[in-house]
């Protein structure tokens, strides 16, 4: 799944990436079939450009997120207790319909050893978010790569968002918000951890 990390993708004089004419075929067929010409003057370019897009959309492919978190540091002046990051924004598209995933997460480690700089955090959440992805497999996923890598007390992740396949399609609700959370280590195990971890979270 994904593309090959060593792949250098060709780019034209401009710089701009060449998008493969089977891709961009398959986006005027798609054109036509929802009914519209690919050929008129709005959408002959259009091929190329949604090509382009999706690439941008879907860079996590082509990363490791978990290489964010290899640069750690120990020299923290004896502070083990919570870092937590609020309110991060991203975006990402449902794998069922391809449909933009918007919203915010908010990530929480206790620290044992180490701790990482805090857009490291942001930085595991995008990666995994750049593909194409259910809510609940990215909220686990994004704690997992936490718990996996730093190796600390516990690790909380909720993940609030709208899902355009909802709001934009089929039963058409929109401002309706799904909430999904993963909980490791000391905030499963001990109510009290889970309770502060939650409340300085907002939830």
């Amino acid at each position: 799944m994904g593309c090959d990390k060593d792949h250098k993708h060709d780019h034209d004089s401009n710089g701009k990436l060449i998008v493969p004419d089977a891709v961009q075929e398959a986006i005027r067929t798609l054109i036509r079939w929802s009914g519209d010409d690919p050929e008129r003057e709005g959408l002959i370019d259009t091929p190329a450009r949604v090509g382009r897009a999706w690439k941008e959309y879907c860079q996590g492919y082509g990363s490791d997120p978990a290489l964010h978190l290899a640069r750690q540091f120990e020299e923290v002046g004896g502070y083990n207790e919570l870092v937590l990051l609020k309110d991060i924004p991203f975006q990402s598209h449902c794998e069922h319909h391809m449909a933009p995933i918007t919203g915010k997460a908010a990530i929480a480690y206790m620290p044992r050893d180490s701790v990482v700089g805090i857009s490291k955090l942001a930085r595991v959440l995008h990666g995994f978010a750049e593909r194409l992805q259910i809510q609940e497999r990215l909220t686990a996923e994004v704690a997992q790569c936490i718990w996996d890598n730093l190796k600390p007390h516990g690790v909380a992740v909720v993940i609030e968002a709208q899902h355009g396949c909802m709001t934009g399609r089929g039963v058409r609700t929109p401002g309706v918000g799904m909430i999904t959370s993963r909980l490791l280590g000391c905030f499963l195990d001990d109510p009290r951890s889970r309770k502060e971890v939650l409340s300085l979270m907002g939830y």
